[in-house]
């Protein structure tokens, strides 16, 4: 077969692109496709990226930077990849991507990693936090968020297949799409140390540092209880803020290597989580070390964390605010000897890169043999190929 993996666009390495890479070992025959790619070299080289096939949108300036700006060409610009040559197409999708078109002989496979949030349930919140709730110009980015939602539930029936990343995303798909989808969890790079480094004195905090992570609730929460410390690892547009409003009881450590945050979670007494996720992959990489989990009780969470039971693996607070999560500090603190660093790893290991692959390229061999052309349809493909070549 020839396969084509549509990825919506390359400029960071996050879950998405971690899931990229595990879709790459699965079909390395594959050839990928995406709106731009802006990822440097190190990137490149993390996922094991071949060379892509881009939109005009690589054309356009800013991308790196303010490619949001370009999201009205978003579903033209995916419509204009040809894939027509191809027998499989698999889509990674959490914005345009399942968009793509394909024809009643090629099988579509898409992996949502969530339904664009942003013109969905967190309208508003994106609005809020963008300036846009009033004015002309959040009235033009309300015009467009409509005809964003059109277009995502008009592509929504293209997929012969959809697999969501946890049971959260796959209830949002069954809302907004009114479509199943199959679960199968992101991968997870576990660790490979032993569980004997020394726990430190700190917690951890580590995400982008952007406001929707609620990173100020989790800062505010240990001006609340001064006896404990915080280590907040990460960069972002809130950075410089967050600086200024923490206590003397929190630290900085600014954006850190890989090796760096997993010395950081290893050593942490417990990994504090206040973002409503659709899987979220650091809250498990987190327990993959040995490190409980503090996280907000929504979401993808709620099937990472384990709460119950002698193998649990942490505490939900149940509101991101600073009054809940330091509620959740003192509980934990309270029980922290009930904890088990073997539980943590072994809940982490239930989302392998290997399990990843196993379930992924199972299923989509199964749609491949349930949606792909019959063997007469396939010989004629061949022999008029033949006869052109």
């Amino acid at each position: 077969m020839r396969v084509a993996i549509v990825h919506d666009w390359l400029y960071v390495v996050g879950g998405a692109e971690r899931v990229l890479r595990e879709m790459l070992a699965c079909f390395p025959q594959a050839e990928v496709f995406c709106l731009f790619d802006v990822l440097p070299a190190e990137g490149r080289a993390r996922i094991g990226l071949p060379r892509t096939q881009v939109s005009f949108l690589q054309r356009l300036p800013l991308l790196g930077r303010a490619h949001q700006a370009y999201l009205p060409l978003m579903p033209l610009a995916v419509e204009q990849f040809d894939l027509s040559g191809y027998d499989l197409v698999l889509s990674s999708s959490y914005a345009v991507a399942k968009g793509v078109i394909t024809g009643p002989d090629q099988v579509h496979v898409a992996y949502v990693h969530s339904p664009m949030r942003y013109a969905w349930d967190l309208q508003h919140a994106y609005l809020r936090e963008s300036g846009l709730a009033r004015g002309v110009k959040g009235a033009l980015a309300r015009a467009l968020l409509h005809y964003m939602r059109l277009w995502d539930v008009r592509t929504a029936s293209g997929p012969d297949a959809l697999v969501a990343n946890s049971r959260f995303v796959a209830r949002r798909i069954r809302k907004i799409y009114g479509r199943e989808a199959t679960v199968i969890h992101p991968p997870v790079t576990l660790s490979e140390q032993p569980l004997t480094m020394p726990r430190g004195r700190h917690f951890l905090a580590a995400s982008r540092l952007v406001p929707y992570k609620n990173v100020e609730a989790i800062v505010d929460a240990f001006r609340l209880t001064p006896e404990l410390e915080l280590v907040v690892a990460g960069d972002g547009s809130e950075a410089e803020r967050l600086r200024r409003r923490a206590g003397p009881n929190v630290t900085f450590a600014g954006y850190v290597s890989d090796a760096e945050l997993r010395r950081l979670m290893a050593t942490a007494r417990a990994f504090v989580f206040a973002a409503e996720e659709d899987f979220g992959i650091v809250p498990v990489e987190a327990q993959a070390e040995g490190t409980p989990v503090l996280a907000l009780g929504r979401g993808g969470a709620r099937e990472t964390v384990l709460t119950q039971g002698p193998g649990r693996t942490g505490l939900f607070f149940d509101e991101p605010s600073a009054e809940a999560i330091a509620a959740c500090l003192r509980s934990f603190v309270a029980t922290e000897g009930s904890f088990s660093r073997a539980a943590c790893r072994a809940q982490a290991e239930r989302f392998s890169a290997e399990r990843f692959r196993r379930e992924f390229t199972s299923f989509v061999d199964k749609q491949v043999a349930t949606h792909g052309p019959p063997a007469s349809a396939r010989e004629r493909h061949v022999y008029a190929v033949e006869m052109v070549g």
